[in-house]
């Protein structure tokens, strides 16, 4: 040995490669490499959440889980929960390494079999999706659909006839074997992972599954003055406020309230402005991340403001201010849409949760 063997070795990151935001949460893994870490059962539910994207392909997506779902892992279906008004199928396979025809040769006999017996009608197409896709024998198969039915009659023994129940032995056989003959097998196809992937970004599940922020928000449309309506119960306990306030009768106050005082004027379109900031929060959630997350955020701001709102004050006015100061000062970090949420955001939602009958601004409302 000499004295190279003894040279100490260390890192020779590429200049712009690192950044502060990695000593943090280290280089971001790429997505699809983020996939091969998921187990079977996470990869299913990832395929539920990006075939939930196909929303002008489906009346709903459902996931069959677990022993006995007859071949049926995720179903897309076309225009209710029926197979019979037509079904696709989303076979899933976790593997570590692209799928070969021995891998579902049995996927196959299932489909047969079971559509065979009546359990369900034929699907419009059979998707095999696997994060390390489909090898090049099986690529060919499904793309010739004589071949594929020949070479499953072939294998038909070997690898389906005791694995597609644990209760009978199969044998292609008599009416079975014609009903294969007769069945469709240009119907059998492969998904495109980094489609999957791509197409995974438009649903609400996928800045929680791979992080990397919520992306940029909207700014909120404020409708213009003549479209408030007291349909909205937030506006009508404003107004028995603002009544009180300048002593008027607080039993069935009117928007014309709003011309009588300039001071009302300005602080009832800064409620409004709150309100609607709430309610684009709301609207951006719902395509951003997954169904509740708002509502828990909802819930956190009434926590942090109930108190206050139901302590007694002087007149709704203070309620009012007193319950909003305490809405800006309400810690929302465990929230998904922290990093979006602003100031106004929680204090419209405090008009939000007036609308829903669970924080008052007056003791009078209709």
């Amino acid at each position: 040995m000499n004295e190279d063997d003894f040279k100490e070795l260390s890192p020779n990151p590429q200049k712009g490669l690192y950044s502060s935001a990695h000593v943090i949460s280290g280089i971001p893994i790429p997505k699809t490499k983020r996939v091969h870490l998921f187990g079977a059962d996470e990869w299913e539910e990832f395929t539920e959440e990006w075939a939930s994207s196909l929303e002008s392909l489906y009346d709903c997506v459902k996931r069959f889980a677990g022993a006995g779902d007859k071949g049926l892992d995720v179903v897309g279906f076309v225009a209710s929960n029926q197979f019979s008004d037509g079904w696709d199928n989303y076979q899933c396979k976790f593997y570590d390494k692209p799928l070969t025809p021995s891998d579902v040769w049995v996927e196959f006999g299932k489909i047969i079999y079971f559509t065979y017996c009546g359990e369900y009608t034929p699907p419009r197409k059979y998707y095999f999706v696997a994060p390390k896709q489909i090898g090049t024998k099986l690529g060919k198969l499904l793309a010739n659909a004589q071949k594929l039915k020949e070479e499953l009659k072939d294998n038909w023994e070997k690898y389906c006839e005791n694995e597609i129940t644990s209760t009978a032995k199969i044998k292609l056989e008599s009416e079975l074997l014609a009903h294969l003959e007769s069945f469709d097998f240009t119907i059998f196809d492969s998904v495109s992972f980094v489609r999957m992937i791509e197409q995974h970004a438009s649903t609400p599940f996928h800045a929680v599954r791979f992080g990397g922020g919520l992306g940029i928000r909207p700014e909120p449309e404020i409708p213009p003055e003549d479209t408030v309506s007291l349909d909205h119960r937030y506006v009508r306990q404003l107004l028995n406020v603002y009544a009180q306030t300048i002593g008027e009768d607080q039993q069935s106050p009117d928007l014309s309230l709003l011309d009588k005082d300039d001071g009302i004027r300005r602080n009832f379109q800064r409620q409004r402005e709150r309100f609607y900031h709430a309610e684009s929060l709301r609207n951006f959630s719902r395509d951003i991340v997954p169904p509740g997350v708002f509502e828990a955020l909802q819930d956190d701001i009434f926590d942090g403001v109930v108190d206050v709102c139901e302590s007694q004050h002087e007149c709704g006015m203070e309620r009012l201010s007193a319950t909003l100061s305490q809405a800006a000062n309400v810690a929302v970090g465990a929230s998904p849409l922290a990093s979006v949420t602003r100031t106004r955001d929680k204090q419209g939602v405090c008009h939000q949760l007036v609308n829903d009958s669970r924080l008052n601004w007056s003791e009078h409302d209709e």
